[in-house]
């Protein structure tokens, strides 16, 4: 029986300004993961997600990102591994008021945009997020791209990892994403998109930009929620998945 979760990153509206549609996508997705305030959210939308998320029965990960509102948090930022632990620490302890309030745990980190794609490649940076994680609840999984430094770092540090994929994006040959700045960088044929999240899951390969098979493994699934067709593509997953023999489960069910 295979098996995997199902994740996508959520609550990144702020103030009068709607981006996703959460309330919709959280039906089908088993773990979202939730804007912490810096790239995206604000306190009235944190609460509203978690409190969604514990009404389906989703499970609740922190996602956060650089402080960086203005560019949603996907463009790089010099810091030091100092600063990047303080980030986190911050960030999942303003999260993690919430879920106690609602009588939730927190199942998961997962960093967001620009500060994931650099800790990706750098394990100073990926190690102190995880320090930050261990420190705090050395039982909340840290998640991160197959096969990158956040998963050894994670691993280092002693925390459960998981390993994401994502459905709607090209790999390069090494395993990292292909840069949004270059075409082709995102999936957009469906079809295509759910037939290389099968074999990611069942055969754990996939097809790079240049044509070439790596060996990836796949805990989680990405599906992003701010675009116009996450919810179709949301949902074709989910039943492909499942007509696969494939079970969607949260990380820690």
């Amino acid at each position: 029986m295979y098996r995997v979760d199902l994740n996508s990153d959520l609550g990144e509206s702020f103030g009068n300004y709607t981006i996703g549609m959460d309330e919709e996508i959280l039906k089908y997705v088993s773990s979202a993961n939730v804007a912490c305030g810096w790239h995206a959210g604000d306190p009235m939308v944190m609460e509203k997600t978690v409190a969604l998320a514990k009404e389906f029965g989703t499970a609740v990960g922190a996602h956060p990102g650089f402080p960086d509102l203005m560019g949603f948090g996907r463009r790089n930022m010099a810091v030091s591994p100092a600063e990047a632990k303080a980030y986190v620490k911050y960030q999942l302890g303003a999260l993690m008021a919430f879920t106690k309030s609602q009588g939730m745990k927190i199942q998961h980190v997962k960093p967001h945009g620009a500060i994931y794609n650099m800790a990706a490649v750098d394990e100073a940076l990926a190690a102190a997020m995880c320090e930050a994680v261990y420190d705090v609840d050395p039982e909340i999984i840290f998640m991160g791209l197959a096969g990158s430094k956040m998963i050894t770092a994670a691993e280092k540090t002693g925390l459960k990892t998981a390993s994401e994929v994502f459905a709607d994006r090209a790999y390069n040959d090494d395993g990292t994403l292909v840069s949004r700045k270059l075409p082709g960088a995102m999936i957009k044929d469906r079809d295509l998109a759910i037939r290389r999240v099968v074999r990611m899951v069942k055969e754990g390969q996939v097809t790079t930009i240049n044509g070439n098979e790596i060996a990836i493994r796949a805990d989680s699934i990405c599906v992003h929620g701010d675009n116009p067709k996450a919810l179709e593509f949301v949902k074709n997953i989910r039943k492909t998945l499942i007509a696969e023999g494939v079970e969607i489960k949260s990380l820690m069910a």
